[in-house]
């Protein structure tokens, strides 16, 4: 995380008790101020509800009321352990009923998609890859691990392995690995999904640009071609404080009967 000093609020002009806007709001405002002027920045620590408390003169009940409201709004986030943070200049919500590449994601929302190659290359299977694939112990795999990135703000960790026979050349995927998949007539038509909730180790937490431990959400994708053939398995560490899975639920025809 960065170094930089936090930012003195008194600095930032007085709260006034006589004033009919409760004082709450009125540290609402001046946070949201600071983070307008550029004088606290995405992914900065905002100062303890102690030192808050203590510089504005105010109790802790109104300061965590104060940053509980910002939290909601999605400005701040709070990181178990660390502390309460600006929320990333980035914020996407992914909906889990949609195969979609993270570059079509990326663009539909108006956002410039990026890869950054972390690895590359080709191998035999492992037992895990053969079972997820359906391939014969050995069979050729190219891999992919990339740093995912919107307006250059890391946003996921992605393994992503496919057959070889596939995509022979792995230096044929410079951005959309499905679009490759496509071109070479392997269209993902559906695709199963697992996630669950990790804690980022330390090399994770550096690439994604977070604190070491932060929570993070760990997802499995295979994906299947029309056919119903395996044409990717994917494993990817995204940031819990700037993407957000979103599942839309139905309730099955109600039953009439009466018991």
């Amino acid at each position: 995380m960065k170094a930089a000093a936090q930012p003195d609020f008194r600095d930032a002009g007085s709260l006034d008790e006589s004033s009919p806007t409760p004082l709450y709001l009125q540290l609402q405002h001046l946070i949201q101020q600071a983070v307008r002027s550029g004088k606290l920045r995405a992914d900065e620590a905002l100062p303890s509800e102690r030192d808050l408390s203590r510089q504005l003169g105010i109790s802790r009940v109104t300061v965590r009321k104060a940053i509980a409201g910002l939290v909601e709004k999605g400005m701040l986030v709070q990181r178990w352990g660390s502390g309460t943070f600006i929320a990333p200049a980035v914020q996407v919500e992914q909906p889990l009923s949609r195969l979609s590449s993270f570059t079509d994601d990326m663009l539909g929302r108006g956002l410039h998609p990026g890869a950054v190659f972390l690895g590359r290359g080709v191998g035999p299977a492992t037992p895990k890859e053969s079972m997820a694939l359906g391939l014969s112990p050995g069979e050729l795999v190219s891999r992919f691990d990339r740093l995912r990135t919107a307006d250059d703000v890391p946003m996921a960790i992605e393994h992503a392995v496919v057959p070889n026979r596939l995509v022979p050349d792995p230096e044929a995927v410079s951005s959309s690995l499905y679009a490759v998949l496509i071109g070479r007539g392997h269209a993902p038509r559906r695709a199963l999904q697992r996630l669950h909730a990790v804690l980022l180790n330390s090399e994770q937490a550096k690439l994604l640009q977070v604190p070491d431990g932060t929570a993070a959400l760990y997802i499995e994708r295979r994906s299947f071609d029309q056919d119903g053939v395996a044409v990717e398995f994917t494993s990817s560490y995204y940031r819990g404080d700037a993407y957000d899975f979103v599942a839309e639920l139905s309730l099955g025809s109600p039953n009439t009967e009466q018991e």
